[in-house]
């Protein structure tokens, strides 16, 4: 769920480094006024990626087929398991740092030295 603060750009600039630490949250962004009319966005650089990059996938025509496609094969159970895929590859014989599935520890954010667990 995206959480979206409305700002204006006098008091961004008072806060512009919390702003920027606060955007590194999953889903948080800001937007910034001036005279009342939305002027400008703030969102994490991995956030922006993310988007730039779903936008990049719905320009491409044949998209929306492959996912149909894949959509299809998930439903029939035509698919393997990570721990398969490894195996097929050969990638099971290598240290776990060559490929494995995202960690479940929460993100870190360092502060003044010290680290804090993400916040809700």
């Amino acid at each position: 769920m995206d959480s979206k603060t409305t700002l204006s750009l006098t008091e961004a600039r008072k806060r512009i480094f919390d702003i920027a630490e606060d955007v590194q949250k999953p889903g948080k962004f800001y937007t910034f006024t001036e005279n009342g009319s939305p002027k400008a966005v703030l969102m994490s650089a991995e956030q922006f990626d993310s988007l730039m990059e779903d936008l990049e996938l719905s320009a491409d025509p044949n998209f929306a087929k492959r996912m149909a496609k894949v959509e299809k094969e998930l439903e029939r159970g035509d698919y393997v398991s990570w721990e398969e895929a490894k195996r097929q590859l050969g990638w099971d014989k290598f240290d776990n740092s060559f490929a494995m599935e995202r960690a479940k520890k929460p993100y870190q954010v360092k502060k003044s030295g010290k680290t804090k667990g993400k916040q809700k």
